[in-house]
């Protein structure tokens, strides 16, 4: 009784978490376990450093619902400053799959940066099939994105 009461409690908080983004206007961004987006890598780093960075909790940001780690301050206040410009495309979501009509996880080491904007992939293979016509896939997963966040 006690556990089915737990796993219900949590569904319930889950649940109320989905509710509020929705009713927000948020967008519904991939996060791991622990609440963080970006597989808690810091987003501003591959736009400054050409690099995946892991982001440190001592330097988070919360913003369109979810919590942002950094590896510096400045980098932090640099993403509060302007998080659109920043935060990857899709939700966080692999944009290949996005592209397919699907959402997948993402890897740090899998990224790209095409006219200013970050997107993410799922592996370094998926981003090999995805460098091979990025505008076409591009093109497809903006026409996806709004059916694919609107069921997150």
């Amino acid at each position: 009784m006690r556990k089915a009461f737990g796993f219900l409690f949590i569904v319930g908080i889950l649940s109320f978490q989905m509710i509020t983004s929705a009713v927000a206007g948020e967008m519904p961004y991939r996060t791991t376990f622990l609440g963080w987006a970006a597989e808690g890598y810091d987003v501003v780093a591959y736009f400054r450093e050409s690099k995946p960075v892991e982001g440190n909790s001592d330097f988070s940001h919360e913003w369109s619902g979810v919590k942002w780690r950094f590896s510096s301050a400045e980098n932090r206040d640099l993403f509060a400053a302007s998080p659109e410009k920043y935060a990857p495309q899709y939700g966080g979501y692999c944009a290949y799959a996005v592209s397919q009509g699907y959402t997948a996880s993402v890897v740090p080491e899998a990224w790209s940066i095409v006219d200013d904007k970050l997107y993410l992939n799922y592996s370094k293979g998926v981003r090999s099939i995805w460098e091979k016509d990025i505008p076409g896939y591009i093109g497809a997963a903006d026409k996806n994105w709004p059916g694919i966040s609107a069921s997150l």
